[in-house]
């Protein structure tokens, strides 16, 4: 395994929380499993995740080729990437009791086709400049040049992200009907997950900032 194992198991644990906290994605994917059905949840799922795959590739070859090129550069990104991370913690906890829609976004309107829950799930988190300054910002947290195969402990490390969006997203799509109802009934849970999370980004990026 190229990865550290405590950095591996940083990820894990950090990227589980992150994917478990309602998200645009998940409330995508979970609107079109409540208006479309489980089908339809999971060719949403399945479109977030390949947008997931596309992203993890660029940054892989892109920040790979950098770091190998200009070797400074790699504190460079992890500093900055930890510093965004700190400051995602701060807007989830700043944020978390704002309102949220009784309703996710694909409930309404005509029932979508699994082609287009694909389609659609694939653009939007493609399109996503957020998706995109996350994953280069978060990545390179558990990478550790030393180790060598940088190109290779990207790989195993967005390999990991997919799953795991399979894993989490793809419950929400297949079992809609009855997590829509949950998540809008427990705005106090959602809460505490967000105050949560946003403590669990707060800490990683400083601990990766400041330790390594």
């Amino acid at each position: 395994m190229p990865i550290d194992q405590h950095l591996l198991l940083a990820f894990l644990l950090t990227t589980t929380i992150a994917m478990i906290t309602p998200g645009p994605d998940m409330l995508f994917i979970l609107g079109c499993g409540m208006r479309s059905g489980p089908r339809a949840g999971l060719l949403a799922t399945a479109g977030v995740a390949t947008s997931e795959a596309v992203h993890v590739a660029v940054a892989a070859a892109g920040l790979a080729a950098l770091f190998a090129a200009v070797p400074v550069a790699f504190t460079a990104v992890r500093i900055v990437g930890a510093a965004y991370l700190i400051y995602l913690g701060v807007q989830m906890i700043r944020h978390r009791n704002d309102a949220t829609t009784d309703e996710p976004p694909g409930t309404t309107g005509a029932a979508m086709s699994g082609r287009k829950a694909y389609l659609t799930g694939l653009t939007t988190n493609l399109l996503n400049p957020k998706m995109v300054t996350f994953t280069i910002a978060f990545l390179p947290q558990f990478v550790v040049p030393e180790h060598g195969q940088v190109w290779l402990q990207f790989a195993v490390l967005g390999a990991i992200l997919i799953v795991l969006e399979f894993l989490v997203d793809g419950t929400v799509g297949l079992l809609s009907g009855r997590i829509g109802s949950w998540l809008r009934s427990r705005h106090i849970a959602r809460r505490r997950i967000d105050t949560a999370t946003g403590g669990i980004f707060i800490g990683l990026g400083i601990r990766l900032a400041l330790l390594r």
